[in-house]
């Protein structure tokens, strides 16, 4: 008798480290572009919200108040995508999420070019890029939280940090996750080097198409894989 065969290993943690690049290359636009606004990541908001109650020089309340709404409302839109794909095939949920996430990209990379033509006025320009590409990042955080895939959230790496050093063999643990861990700091770290690159060289609308290319990319040749054909659960 033929022996059973192993089912297809899950695609989802290498797409999560290539979404991870994508993250700094939106953190690069946000706070190189974006003067000092965080749309990927909300804990700098929250502390740079609490520098402006304060009246400390250089930080305005309404960029932040503005990127954590946007934040808040593609989050809550994807938790309601999610639910709507329980029990249907994984990879129509996220060829869904994935076109919602590179559209809103893309057209923060028009609204980007029209800022660097001088053809939207200044704050136009940037309350859109920060509501575009912080609805996108909520969004993605969202899902990403109810795939539930271990180590790997795309976006926030305190806790990834602090699993390498508290599971360590030096702390007395067995390492677990260790290769993905590193892959999720590396993948950032590229990330933004990659969009500090661009953004100084290119403007802010080149690493806002990259992003959104990469992200469908990325999520079609997940899409394909045998694994991908299992019912979702959210």
């Amino acid at each position: 008798m033929s022996q059973p065969s192993e089912p297809p290993a899950s695609p989802l943690p290498w797409l999560l480290l290539l979404l991870s690049v994508t993250t700094g290359l939106v953190d690069a636009i946000s706070v190189l572009g974006l003067d000092k606004v965080f749309t990927a990541n909300m804990t700098g908001n929250i502390v740079f919200m609490g520098f402006a109650l304060v009246g400390t020089p250089g930080f305005q309340g309404g960029p932040y108040v503005a990127a954590i709404l946007a934040f808040l409302v593609g989050a809550l839109v994807a938790g309601r995508t999610g639910k709507a794909h329980a029990d249907r095939p994984l990879r129509r949920w996220l060829m869904v999420a994935a076109l919602i996430e590179a559209g809103l990209l893309w057209t923060a990379a028009l609204v980007a070019h029209g800022r660097d033509l001088g053809l939207a006025p200044p704050e136009v320009g940037l309350y859109g890029i920060i509501l575009l590409t912080a609805l996108a990042m909520g969004f993605r955080n969202a899902t990403i939280r109810q795939l539930k895939i271990p180590d790997l959230t795309t976006t926030v790496l305190t806790l990834t940090l602090t699993g390498l050093a508290a599971d360590s063999r030096l702390a007395g643990g067995s390492n677990p996750n260790w290769a993905r861990r590193v892959g999720g700091v590396v993948a950032i770290l590229i990330g933004a080097a990659i969009g500090a690159w661009l953004v100084r060289h290119n403007g802010l609308a080149t690493p806002l198409l990259l992003a959104g290319a990469l992200v469908l990319a990325g999520t079609v040749a997940c899409a394909f894989h045998p694994a991908s054909a299992k019912a979702a659960t959210a």
